[in-house]
């Protein structure tokens, strides 16, 4: 089977069949993959180092959607048929595949089955439906900070779950923690004032390129 960035290469840019794409389309590249496939793709635009707007909220919702029916243990994917059928101008989804497909092809020198009990047994996937969960909740929130490193967790836990590679799942797990400190200590901020960690992150960060 070919690797993921190559299918999306080809399907994408190489031979793109339709001037729109659908997720309905999109599946027919998944295969049996579809879970992991889901997971990568949906949060590849939220995760990239770039701006991309509009896309954490809906996306969110579906990965949530989707992680909740990876606990309960289904073996297929469901999506409301609104969200199946909804298109997306296929220069946009071309923009995110190419700024996506270098970090894909990144992992995928990394990636090879190993810990795929972590994956494949119903005890893993509880674990890995709940973190993804939660991380699309955190997308959910319309707050500068909550979305990014989330997303992250979602892509890196994704693909080790589309690559039955336990090791890399575990990664992102790692990443998923990460996120969940950030965006709590951002409402926290919020909630009761005082500095949140992202933005400490910020003034950190400032501080060492102006040195």
């Amino acid at each position: 089977m070919a690797r993921l960035s190559q299918d999306l290469h080809r399907f994408f840019i190489e031979e793109p069949p339709y001037q729109e794409v659908t997720l309905a389309q999109v599946l027919e590249l998944a295969g049996e993959r579809t879970f992991g496939f889901l997971f990568v793709l949906l949060s590849l635009p939220s995760a990239l180092p770039v701006p991309a707007p509009g896309y954490s909220i809906p996306f969110g919702i579906a990965m949530f959607l989707l992680a909740v029916q990876l606990i309960v243990g289904a073996k297929t994917p469901w999506l409301p048929a609104r969200v199946m059928h909804k298109s997306i101008p296929l220069d946009r989804v071309q923009g995110i595949v190419k700024a996506g497909i270098p970090w894909m092809q990144k992992i995928e020198t990394l990636s090879k089955p190993r810990l795929s009990y972590i994956c494949t047994n119903r005890g893993g996937q509880v674990i890995i439906g709940l973190a993804i969960a939660l991380m699309a909740i955190s997308m959910m929130i319309p707050i500068p900070g909550t979305n990014t490193l989330p997303a992250m967790g979602i892509f890196v836990t994704g693909f080790g779950l589309l690559e039955d590679d336990g090791a890399i799942s575990l990664g992102g797990l790692v990443l998923c923690v990460c996120g969940a400190v950030l965006s709590t200590s951002i409402l926290y901020a919020i909630a009761v004032g005082g500095t949140s960690l992202y933005d400490w992150l910020k003034i950190v960060v400032k501080n060492l390129i102006n040195r």
